[in-house]
């Protein structure tokens, strides 16, 4: 399972021209899974993404997680996190997770997120466009 975690202000996915999903600040995530992927592993990269300390404090060092600072998590589904690229220019998904799998995972994901902080979703297999306003730029991986 992979993470990408961005800091961000204002952010929003769109689908068939409908904003389905928006917060006005905390945390953007792109979440990929892939075979062996469980909810051990969900509830590992959940306690370090709540837990993430890349919030500003009052001396303006990035020291909060987003527990501490408030906001709230816009969470996508992205099976391209898995991209493989050694045999060339075109990119091979093989390593992502199928589907039917990867929605149950991704739903338990955000239910498990939702126990900390509101979140806010795209639409799993849809084509979205997403705004994000990456703020540092801040943009760390996660990986279980």
């Amino acid at each position: 399972m992979r993470v990408l975690v961005q800091r961000s202000g204002e952010s929003s996915v769109i689908v068939d021209n409908k904003d389905i999903g928006h917060i006005k600040s905390g945390l953007v995530l792109l979440v990929g899974f892939t075979e062996g992927d469980s909810i051990d592993n969900i509830k590992y990269l959940v306690n370090k993404v709540v837990n993430l300390r890349i919030f500003p404090d009052e001396n303006d060092v990035m020291n909060k997680s987003i527990l501490d600072y408030g906001g709230e998590i816009l969470s996508i589904s992205q099976f391209t996190l898995y991209a493989e690229t050694k045999k060339g220019n075109r990119p091979s998904y093989i390593k992502a997770l199928g589907g039917e799998e990867a929605i149950k995972l991704y739903d338990m994901f955000n239910e498990e997120l939702g126990k900390y902080v509101h979140v806010e979703t795209g639409k799993f297999g849809a084509d979205m466009i997403v705004n994000i306003s990456n703020i540092g730029p801040t943009t760390i991986m996660l990986e279980k």
